[in-house]
């Protein structure tokens, strides 16, 4: 039996949409700042580390916060983490499938401009609408699909000669940052597997994060050790961290629990579409910081995106629920008028 559906009012979606969209904004352009400017460049590996360990004590916190004591906070802990193994090694899928697409990011932004980055990125969307309609049964309309093609022509426009940054310095490969980008949006396709766990049972929400986190962490240990295991036990688990650095790290970690949160009240397509309104902004910062010089196809680019998402809101269908099994004459249409 589906849980029941939450009571969530149209002003706190805005809310959780639009500081999504800021913190988008501002991860990506400080995430690039912190790839190209300065000497000591940090590990990503342990960024990515520290960043799952915040964030499950960010939920612990706020798990007790739920709980309203420290016994009912233990009881809690005991029966729903430490005493459901088969939940921990259930939601390691997502957590080994989101610290590839979070590292995957860091080697995308070392390469590519954010304000390109954030555009190419959003190819996430189509994924993750194919996803949502394979895994958990749902319909588009026609007009969603219609942004949805129209967004990919859009990113298409932006990579067919991306802007050049003039005041970046270090060497970068685009055509590694574009293979970096397509891995992560691979990634962020498969999370909607998060969201079926997320909406398929009544467990708190800030308990599963814990889990995940908890799975989070061990997945990214072993990351550091296989990909920069010498170096850092060479140089130390914190070389080259800076005030970005951790400001970079403080963005993915509140980030990802309104990831967790949109996800939970909203759906994962909806959190694509408000993450390509960061576009603008990124844009904007990378003009500033890093002398993008806009061409004509990446506006054109650009401006398609930010359309297909307004496209994609017209039909104001209800996408949070998860529809039952379809029946035989409705399988045989994926498409929803």
């Amino acid at each position: 039996m589906s849980p029941p559906k939450e009571n969530v009012s149209l002003l706190f979606k805005l809310y959780c949409l639009t500081v999504m969209t800021l913190v988008a904004a501002t991860y990506t352009v400080a995430l690039r700042y912190t790839r190209t400017v300065g000497a000591e460049l940090y590990f990503s590996t342990t960024a990515v580390c520290i960043t799952e360990v915040i964030k499950l004590f960010l939920s612990v916190g706020i798990l007790a916060r739920e709980s309203g004591s420290l016994a009912r906070l233990i009881t809690s802990l005991k029966e729903n983490v430490f005493g459901s193994p088969k939940e921990l090694l259930k939601l390691s899928v997502p957590s080994l499938v989101y610290a590839v697409q979070n590292n995957m990011a860091f080697v995308a932004l070392s390469n590519l401009d954010a304000a390109v980055y954030q555009v190419t990125y959003q190819l996430k969307i189509p994924c993750t609408a194919l996803c949502t309609v394979l895994m958990l049964n749902r319909t588009l309309s026609k007009l969603q699909w219609f942004s949805v093609f129209m967004l990919c022509g859009g990113v298409i426009l932006v990579q067919w000669k991306p802007a050049q940054a003039t005041k970046v310095q270090v060497e970068q490969n685009p055509w590694l940052g574009f293979g970096a980008i397509t891995i992560a949006v691979l990634c962020s396709g498969f999370a909607v597997y998060f969201e079926k766990v997320l909406k398929s049972s009544d467990t708190s929400l800030w308990v599963r994060n814990i889990q995940m986190y908890l799975s989070g962490i061990v997945v990214t240990l072993v990351g550091v050790y296989m990909s920069d295991g010498a170096q850092v036990l060479e140089k130390g688990f914190f070389y080259g961290y800076t005030c970005f650095v951790w400001l970079v790290i403080f963005l993915a970690s509140v980030g990802g629990l309104y990831t967790s949160v949109v996800v939970k009240y909203t759906d994962n397509i909806m959190k694509g579409f408000s993450a390509a309104a960061a576009i603008v902004l990124s844009t904007v910062a990378s003009v500033v910081l890093f002398g993008l010089q806009i061409t004509v196809t990446f506006t054109l680019g650009a401006i398609l995106v930010c359309v297909s998402i307004y496209f994609y809101g017209l039909p104001r269908q209800d996408t949070t629920k998860i529809q039952p099994s379809e029946t035989k004459s409705s399988k045989e249409r994926l498409v929803a008028v």
